[in-house]
């Protein structure tokens, strides 16, 4: 009769958790993205822009007024995103611990 298989120390999937926050990151942070987007291409071009109202801006001869427009006004989505994110990475850090904890106790010899 053989012994028992030796449990092998299996790793926590950090790599998991390390993408959903990237993710959480990229996702509350996409309005910003848009908005620095908007400045730079504006600003390289000598474009007024502001949530205002859509005024001309022509590069390379076609008006991008109502796209940067668009993308600065977009900047306002974080209104949403921010505190979104700010509670997903909340239950992110809560499910880490509890997962880590159970994890350690499992594994721990």
């Amino acid at each position: 009769m053989e012994p028992p298989p030796l449990p092998t120390k299996k790793r926590f999937p950090w790599i998991f958790y390390w993408i959903v926050l990237a993710l959480i990151i990229l996702v509350a942070l996409a309005p910003l993205g848009s908005v620095v987007t908007c400045g730079v291409i504006a600003n390289a071009h000598g474009c007024h822009v502001d949530e205002g109202s859509v005024h001309p801006c022509i590069i390379n001869g076609k008006d991008y007024g109502q796209l940067l427009y668009t993308l600065g006004v977009a900047g306002w989505l974080m209104l949403v995103t921010l505190p979104a994110g700010v509670f997903a990475f909340m239950i992110w850090l809560i499910v880490l611990v509890f997962h880590r904890a159970s994890w350690r106790r499992r594994f721990s010899s």
